[in-house]
């Protein structure tokens, strides 16, 4: 009896461990093993200075289940830091969570091959320099008509494994490097508040749960911390979008004034439907072609992420460019005040 109480009140302390967010800096164990990572396209970048944060498998205490949280695309909380993603690894027979954080110098993160940048040792996915963060062509999905913080490095990717755990049967087989070593003893911080909510809101819907997606999750990546709309998911042709948005008219109360601004606003809506109207009609057309020309899988495969980043690149121009009607009419409401 005095055993069953014990492990008992045990049993309680670690449901209410597990029971933090999975970012929380103390880990956690479980005996099920994670899911493999799903292969998915990556977001084009929405602003300068967000680095890429991969994404995981998390464990739901209360639904017993894993649940996937997207990658994303986050400000780093300070100059000069970089993201190194949480993993998981096998140790005396349980599958033990570690966080991922914020710091000076990427740390171990079990040789896990993430993609983008992180393929198990390191970053390769972009760098600091002088106060700005640099991206690598070769490895992140970048606008350069709208970042032009760029080089190209191509990355020699050995380890094309999906596994998404270290150690155990089957765990990819990887330990800590000097300088990874070395990492661990700099000044770290945690996941920022956005991130904690981007991993709540996957564990608030349950078509993330592994049980219910079978390793196939509704969204995959996004742009921004939490958007796992149509807005925020990766889109793969111009015709999943949304309806183009109207900028909301800067009002001033002046009649001539505030019909100018909705003027403005309906030009633009109307030549960013006109855009997106030309790009379907082409991307249509490749997809036609590739059906009477009975193209190759590898073919089609090339053409749908081509596809892909075109939609998010024209997403992204859409976007800036509604941000900076509504920028200069306010400027010109501030003036005429």
């Amino acid at each position: 009896m005095r055993r069953i109480a014990i492990r008992s009140l045990l049993l309680s302390v670690f449901m209410l461990a597990m029971s933090a967010a999975s970012f929380a800096q103390v880990g956690f164990s479980i005996t099920i093993a994670p899911p493999v990572l799903p292969v998915y396209d990556q977001p084009v970048c929405p602003g300068d200075g967000y680095i890429w944060t991969p994404g995981y498998w998390a464990w739901d205490p209360d639904a017993g289940d894993y649940y996937w949280v997207p990658g994303t695309w986050v400000l780093s909380p300070e100059v000069g830091f970089l993201w190194t993603p949480p993993w998981w690894g096998w140790a005396n027979g349980f599958y033990v969570w570690h966080a991922g954080y914020w710091g000076p110098h990427v740390g171990f993160y079990g040789g896990i091959n993430y993609g983008f940048g992180y393929f198990g040792v390191g970053f390769v996915g972009g760098r600091w320099d002088g106060g700005h963060f640099f991206y690598n062509r070769a490895v992140a999905n970048i606008n350069v008509n709208v970042i032009h913080n760029v080089y190209e490095t191509k990355v020699d990717i050995r380890n094309e494994s999906h596994v998404s755990f270290n150690g155990g049967r089957g765990g990819i087989e990887a330990r800590p490097t000097r300088e990874e070593e070395e990492a661990e003893h700099d000044r770290h911080i945690a996941a920022a508040g956005d991130q904690l909510r981007h991993e709540q809101t996957a564990r608030s819907n349950p078509q993330f749960r592994y049980k219910s997606n079978g390793g196939k999750p509704p969204v995959t990546a996004s742009s921004r911390p939490g958007e796992f709309g149509a807005r925020g998911a990766t889109a793969g042709h111009v015709k999943e979008l949304p309806p183009v948005e109207h900028v909301t008219p800067q009002r001033t109360g002046n009649a001539k004034q505030d019909q100018r601004y909705q003027k403005q606003s309906d030009d633009l809506a109307a030549k960013q439907e006109k855009e997106r109207q030309n790009l379907q009609a082409k991307q249509d057309k490749e997809h036609q072609q590739n059906d009477k020309q009975h193209a190759t899988d590898e073919r089609k495969q090339q053409t749908e992420q081509r596809h892909q980043q075109q939609t998010q690149q024209l997403q992204q121009s859409h976007e800036q460019q509604r941000q900076q009607l509504q920028s200069r009419q306010a400027a010109s409401a501030g003036r005429k005040k």
